[in-house]
């Protein structure tokens, strides 16, 4: 199996911080229910999302643009974090609330064009643990990561060009978990 390209931090902010931001983010971040239309139907995303970023960082997926609201401060400073300890700009940030064990997030890659050939994401954890998985394109194997309360993962290289990723469902009973996915957007006209 090929190493898969993440870096895993399972205590990156402390406990007191984390619960501040989980209790912030869930009243003050402008939660939607975005759908999918596929085959003539609208299918609603089985999570709740907000879009942040600079002016200009509009994202396209599923088929829809979504346009940047502006950082609030608990974000920014978490950006600042971010690239003062990787070296890495973050000028947007996808907020994914799962509110219980049937939220979910399906197999994909995060591989849009604004994001450039080999994208630097990392990914904060907030509240209730789930397992993430990631799982080779052609060779199918999977690794999976308990995601805890505070807790960082990074994918960065090859990461969407050779691996998939998703959140399972779970039937155990779990409280509410806000995950949120620091990127980069190139401008339109460049990669």
């Amino acid at each position: 199996m090929q190493d898969i390209p993440v870096e895993f931090y399972p205590d990156y902010l402390p406990g007191p911080l984390s619960d501040a931001l989980l209790e912030a983010l869930n009243s003050k971040l402008n939660w939607t229910q975005e759908s999918l239309h596929m085959y003539g139907k609208s299918i609603p995303f089985p999570r709740l999302m907000a879009w942040y970023g600079d002016p200009g960082t509009a994202y396209r997926f599923s088929g829809k643009t979504y346009h940047p609201q502006e950082p609030i401060p608990e974000l920014k400073a978490l950006m600042d974090l971010l690239q003062s300890d990787f070296g890495k700009p973050f000028n947007a940030v996808l907020a994914n609330s799962y509110r219980n064990g049937s939220d979910s997030m399906s197999w994909h890659s995060d591989d849009e064009p604004e994001l450039g050939p080999r994208p630097f994401i990392a990914s904060i954890s907030l509240g209730a643990s789930r397992t993430f998985r990631m799982r080779h394109k052609s060779e199918k194997t999977s690794q999976g990561w308990v995601l805890n309360h505070g807790s960082l993962l990074i994918m960065k290289d090859h990461s969407q060009q050779d691996w998939d990723h998703c959140i399972p469902k779970t039937k155990k009973p779990v409280d509410l978990r806000i995950n949120l996915t620091f990127r980069f957007i190139f401008p339109a006209s460049q990669p």
